[in-house]
């Protein structure tokens, strides 16, 4: 359709968009009105888009904002607009994408992906298909705005055409910059999970023409300079893996070499998306056929890959040897949710993959610890229960360099790796394992903590083998140098020696009775030194104990020594606290082996488990009554009274973490205002509870169609998470700041508005390079400001002026004629004269110590 509009009517409209760039708050006040006034006439939205893209005589600042404009009623209206008009805009879109001006490409990306937030992608079938052709024009400009429009927070799936126009043979032409050439690849993979049946008819396309899996340009993308190229690549292949291993069949060679290399990337990212390759590729049929010739290659790797980094040594503490008396901290704990005892011996829930993690292996927050050492460990374990005995021969002379080597880490790394291929190898092991097993329990008195717990957890996954052999040989020295090692001075060895002994107990069972005096004295002695997390394991312990040993465990001396300090527990603990879980699971076990000898203490356990009972019955109905209510009031009482709530925040944070779904708006809107109002109140004591929600609230910035009320609260809590603890917060910058940016621009001066600002400048301070992309929404964001305090505007100004000085006087020029002029005079007032000399400002120092070097 070709619609023309009113000459008076356009002219009125411009009139109207240059009013609004007037820094006069009456004249703003005028426009506003006006807006409300013409937003009642539909054809009003034809003249912005014919502003945005057919006026091209008008200067770019007033056809953005008409474009901007336009933006804001889409997002408000949409749904209202008449279908021609609607038709209207979105061919306007298609047909001026690749405008020559970037603001003006900029302006219509954004128009693009806000109406197919709308959910317009079922009215706009010609949208994707289009995208795709544009994405092989010649022109860079077309091609840029064509993938960034399916580049939101959550990427608008396309089909293979998108990688196979932005991946073209370099004889056609220049391959695009990485970052579009990475968002390409990621916009196939979303087809791949979902396994499109648009991917599912070119997936022979897709693999020999996008992964040039044939001369002569063999996996083009794969040995791409751009690490996030070669990472999503590897997830496109471990992906294909699961969903079309039969196109992969014919290329699986080359695949396998490729992801030998990229194992040993230099970029651990890379490598640890290219390492669950392997452990993708052991679940399928084909593995032991296709992988056969490549494993003295393989093995060596994963091997190479199991080794304590630097950086892992310094997180774990490595150097800290005795840290018994240092309390623990409230994160360490994790939330611990009841599982049946039969449910956990289960074969699939018993085989932990590295004792890093190996007491809550089912705890989903152990994903965000994956790492390439663990990665590494589950791919030969997996890996060895494919091949069995056949990977000995590739394992056994590295094994014995290893578990013999001079250097602790080599040494660790050693016994983690007998450790790993402990299940699928036994039976070749058994040979070697009367020489290995004396050795393992000798490390058990290593001078360093990480090997001791390193050689408990490799001494459990072989405690079958040492229960069947005579308890002499075996089973009585690990026995005894296992309960040393739950007294250790350190709290990892202590962690790794209950749980290891836990796994001993249940393999032993009554070969233990013997020594059962023996055990209990070193068990009750542990009450008395664990701190809060090796406690809960220790009631695991008993409980197995008790499981193992059943009836005679019912003697006096035994219970003598047993239930006091158990009852004392019990009686401590108020009906509250969520320990109450494992040592009720503990008192199970035990009252069914003393059987008759539990009597004594019947009555006040079950007069308890009666009541908490009856409390959570009552608190249920209570919650089916006020289901929204508890978050607000935690906020309102954070305000009020913080000293009486802060002592229960490390049990409040992982609730308020998992209650962050935006499908239940009013509970994630009230949680996540009341995070925000801890954050003000904790300061930097915030740091161990950043990671329990900072992606729940970046995902929900980024969400599409998100209530207006959720993404302000949300981007002020965001904020003020920066502000108390910006170095746990700004790596993450450059994936919520423009969301961040439009959310408050809107919103007026106030206290809340005050701290997310300041977090975001403090942020900035230390990732400067997360805001470069989107430094233009950073400034009309500041713009919003009518009245910041002196201190606030001293933030701002440094940081423009830093921006300024660091990408020199002509680059700024060029950058700061993009803004509107109301853009720039609000800017002046805030900060002082951006556009001008740094002389011409307010007398700020500019950018403060080293931060123009951080720039970029």
């Amino acid at each position: 359709m070709d619609w023309q509009p009113d000459e008076q009517g356009l002219q009125q409209v411009l009139q109207l968009l240059k009013d609004s760039q007037s820094p006069n708050t009456a004249t703003q006040r005028i426009v506003q009105d006006k807006l409300k006034q013409l937003n009642q006439f539909p054809d009003f939205n034809n003249y912005l888009i014919f502003v945005l893209t057919r006026l091209k005589s008008e200067d770019e600042p007033t056809r953005s904002l008409s474009g901007l404009i336009l933006k804001n009623n889409v997002k408000a209206h949409y749904q209202s607009f008449p279908q021609p008009v609607a038709e209207f805009i979105k061919q306007e879109c298609l047909n001026n994408i690749g405008d020559a001006s970037s603001l003006i490409r900029a302006t219509i990306g954004i128009l693009i992906t806000t109406i197919a937030s709308k959910g317009e992608l079922q009215m706009w079938p010609e949208l994707l298909p289009q995208l795709c052709n544009l994405l092989n024009s010649e022109d860079y400009n077309t091609c840029e705005v064509s993938g960034g429009c399916g580049a939101p927070a959550r990427p608008v799936p396309m089909s293979p055409a998108v990688l196979l126009g932005l991946t073209r043979p370099p004889t056609v032409c220049l391959l695009p910059p990485p970052p579009l050439r990475s968002h390409a690849i990621a916009c196939v993979n979303q087809f791949i999970m979902d396994r499109a049946q648009a991917l599912m008819e070119n997936i022979d396309t897709f693999i020999e023409v996008t992964l040039r899996v044939s001369p002569p340009h063999l996996f083009a993308l794969a040995v791409d300079e751009d690490p996030e190229v070669r990472k999503n690549v590897c997830r496109a292949l471990v992906m294909l893996l699961e969903v079309r291993i039969d196109r992969l069949i014919p290329h699986m060679h080359s695949i396998i070499q490729y992801m030998l290399q990229r194992t040993q990337d230099s970029d651990e990212n890379v490598a640890l998306e290219a390492c669950e390759f392997w452990l993708t590729l052991a679940e399928q049929p084909i593995c032991k056929e296709v992988l056969t010739s490549h494993l003295m290659q393989l093995i060596p790797i994963l091997v190479k890959g199991m080794k304590y980094s630097e950086i892992d040594i310094i997180l774990l503490k490595g150097d800290v040897e005795e840290d018994e008396a240092i309390p623990d901290s409230e994160q360490d704990i994790k939330p611990r949710f009841h599982k049946s005892r039969t449910v956990t011996l289960q074969h699939e829930e018993e085989r932990p993959q590295d004792p890093d993690d190996a007491e809550d292996e089912d705890d989903d927050d152990t994903l965000s610890d994956w790492n390439l050492r663990k990665c590494s460990a589950a791919a030969l374990d997996v890996l060895a229960n494919v091949f069995r005995e056949e990977l000995l021969p590739h394992l056994l002379l590295l094994l014995k360099e290893l578990l013999f080597h001079p250097e602790w880490v080599i040494k660790e790394s050693g016994i983690l790796v007998l450790g790993a291929i402990a299940e699928g190898c036994m039976q070749g092991m058994v040979p070697y394992l009367p020489e290995l097993i004396p050795h393992l329990i000798q490390c058990l008195s290593d001078k360093k903590a990480l090997v001791r717990s390193i050689a408990c957890w490799t001494l459990s996954r072989y405690a079958h083998w040492v229960v069947s052999q005579p308890p002499d040989m075996y089973l009585k020295p690990l026995m005894t140098e296992l309960l040393k090692r739950i007294l250790d001075s350190n709290k990892r060895v202590q962690e790794a020696a209950c749980s290891a002994f836990a796994t001993l107990e249940e393999e032993a069972c009554t070969e233990l009775v013997p020594y059962l005096s023996f055990i209990l004295d070193t068990l009750v002695f542990a009450f008395g030194k664990y701190q809060h997390k090796n406690l809960l394991i220790l009631y695991d312990a008993i409980g197995t104990l008790a499981d193992s040993v059943g009836h005679h465990l019912n003697q006096p001396e035994y219970i003598q020594k047993l239930m006091p300090p158990l009852i004392q527990k019990w009686n401590e603990l108020k009906d509250e606290d969520k320990d109450l879980f494992p040592l009720l699971e503990c008192l199970s076990s035990v009252a069914t082996a003393l059987q008759s000898g539990f009597l004594p203490y019947c009555e006040p356990v079950y007069q308890r488990c009666v009541t908490l009972v009856q409390k959570t019955l009552a608190q249920a109905m209570m919650y089916n009554q006020h289901p929204d209510h508890s978050f607000a009031l935690l906020g309102d009482l954070t305000k009020a009274c913080f000293v009486h709530v802060k002592p229960c925040i490390a049990e409040f944070m992982p609730i308020l973490g998992t209650n962050l779904n935006p499908e239940f708006i009013s509970v994630c809107n009230n949680a996540t205002w009341a995070i925000g109002e801890i954050c003000m109140q904790m300061g930097a004591e915030m740091q161990p509870y950043v990671q329990m929600v900072l992606n729940n609230l970046v995902e929900i910035i980024n969400r599409p169609n998100t209530p207006k009320t959720l993404l302000e609260n949300t981007a002020i809590t965001i904020g003020r998470l920066g502000f108390v603890c910006p170095q746990e917060v700004a790596p993450m910058l450059q994936q919520f700041i423009r969301p961040w940016c439009t959310s408050l621009r809107n919103i007026r001066d106030n206290e809340e508005k005050d701290s997310a600002f300041r977090g975001i400048c403090v942020m900035i301070g230390v990732n400067p390079g997360g805001v470069v992309q989107d430094f233009i929404f950073f400034c009309d964001a500041v713009a919003s400001w009518v009245s910041p305090k002196d201190d606030l505007r001293d933030m701002f100004y440094k940081i423009l002026h830093g921006f300024k000085d660091q990408v020199g006087e002509e680059n700024w020029q060029q950058f700061s004629e993009q803004f509107p002029p109301l853009l720039k005079d609000r800017l002046a007032a805030r900060c002082g004269a951006v556009a001008a000399s740094r002389s011409a400002g307010c007398g700020v120092p500019v950018g403060g110590r080293g931060f123009g070097e951080r720039w970029g």
